[in-house]
């Protein structure tokens, strides 16, 4: 960590820290960066807040995008798979996002070790939504359980899962070494276990004057950097960005996946939390971070109208065929699960694996359905809404944008 860049912050200080490398079985002596509590909102330029209001209104945009979706969780499955395959590509958990979607339709013993690590995510991103949607505070027991699920059956899975780490961490280092670490956050102890105390109260102080998307790159900023967990700081810091947003009212339902925009700008992303702490200027930071918000915002709610406007057309090619019953029913599954198979959806509506085969056929010869694919040709695949989710931001086709088998477009293939 270069000392000099960090020894003058406006916003913390450097502790001396000393003792022996694991990895390299020799004693080190360097120095740790320890942030101060968050205070007040900071003064920020013109430019930031016209940043910030434009990210709220896209989070307002988004919020009523997710009101016309019937059974908003059904919707939350690709939204929040998607960001658990993005938050986990920028830890170095790498699954592809086509995996992640089909994981459900994929028989346990097919899935990779990182597929499960996205899973872990996805589980403890659910709870984490489960628990402030019932009105419970973001806190330091929500934060442990959290990752102790994100942790668990990883190499990260030791007598520290689920609690404040009681380890030295270093965080990017080529070599290994502390010495060469990009940063270094707060040893550890009682003073840290004190500092993500303080970092929970500031988020939940009641009535406080401030403006809840720079109050969310503050306490983003503060987690990262006191990086209070053993591993997986990253992934739970951008987690309790939208929890924080539905604390706050901002969005009733959390599809934001900001994730994908950050992957793509990981750099600028760490340096920008790097220098908030290097000259104590936020202005930087939260323009950059309600940037991706807004961007993030705006591109999920552009996926959400394509996915209600294929699911629309699905309806018309139903009734058009005459179709009812549980082919019905597994047209409305498809926007949860883009990826099935025939056991799937008899395990999900009770019906013999006999009465759902020939309503996938159906839906096959109907064109809403392709396949079978896989290694048992058991899976089929929902490509509209499955390419409205795994596109890039940018290439999502347009909500009056024909189907794929409508322009005779080569299906998705897993």
């Amino acid at each position: 960590m270069d000392v000099e860049r960090f020894g003058t912050s406006p916003l913390g200080s450097l502790t001396p820290i000393s003792g022996v490398d694991g990895r390299f079985n020799r004693p080190f002596e360097h120095f740790a960066y320890v942030a101060d509590p968050l205070t007040d909102e900071p003064q920020l330029e013109g430019a930031t807040w016209h940043a910030v209001t434009r990210a709220s209104r896209a989070l307002a945009r988004l919020d009523q995008a997710s009101r016309q979706v019937p059974n908003p969780r059904l919707f939350l499955r690709p939204t929040l798979r998607r960001e658990a395959q993005s938050t986990s590509a920028l830890e170095g958990t790498f699954a592809p996002l086509e995996q992640v979607l089909a994981s459900d339709a994929t028989e346990i013993s097919g899935r990779s070790k990182e597929l499960q690590e996205v899973l872990n995510y996805i589980e403890a991103a659910t709870l984490a939504y489960d628990a402030v949607e019932q009105g419970r505070t973001m806190n330091v027991g929500l934060l442990e359980t959290v990752h102790a699920i994100l942790v668990r059956g990883t190499d990260a899975d030791t007598e520290q899962a689920g609690r404040v780490r009681t380890s030295q961490v270093a965080i990017g280092s080529p070599t290994g070494a502390i010495e060469d670490a990009r940063f270094v956050p707060m040893p550890p102890g009682v003073a840290l276990g004190v500092a993500v105390q303080d970092f929970t109260q500031w988020i939940n102080r009641s009535g406080a004057a401030r403006d809840p998307i720079v109050a969310a790159a503050m306490a983003h900023y503060q987690f990262e950097t006191l990086h209070p967990f053993n591993d997986g700081n990253g992934r739970i810091g951008r987690l309790t960005v939208v929890l924080q947003f539905m604390t706050d009212g901002l969005v009733g339902e959390p599809l934001l996946s900001v994730s994908p925009w950050l992957e793509a700008r990981r750099a600028t992303y760490q340096e920008h939390l790097a220098q908030v702490s290097a000259t104590g200027d936020w202005n930087p930071w939260i323009a950059f971070f309600a940037e991706g918000i807004a961007a993030s915002a705006e591109d999920v709610a552009h996926r959400v109208n394509r996915i209600l406007a294929v699911q629309a057309r699905y309806v018309q090619i139903l009734q058009g065929a005459g179709a009812r019953g549980v082919i019905r029913d597994i047209v409305d599954a498809l926007i949860g699960d883009q990826v099935i198979t025939v056991s799937l959806m008899s395990d999900r509506f009770g019906r013999t694996p006999q009465a759902v085969s020939p309503a996938i056929q159906k839906l096959v010869d109907l064109g809403i359905l392709s396949g079978p694919y896989g290694t048992y040709g058991r899976q089929f695949i929902a490509d509209d809404i499955f390419l409205a989710v795994t596109a890039p931001p940018g290439r999502v086709p347009l909500p009056d944008d024909p189907l794929r088998h409508e322009t005779n477009d080569e299906p998705s293939r897993l």
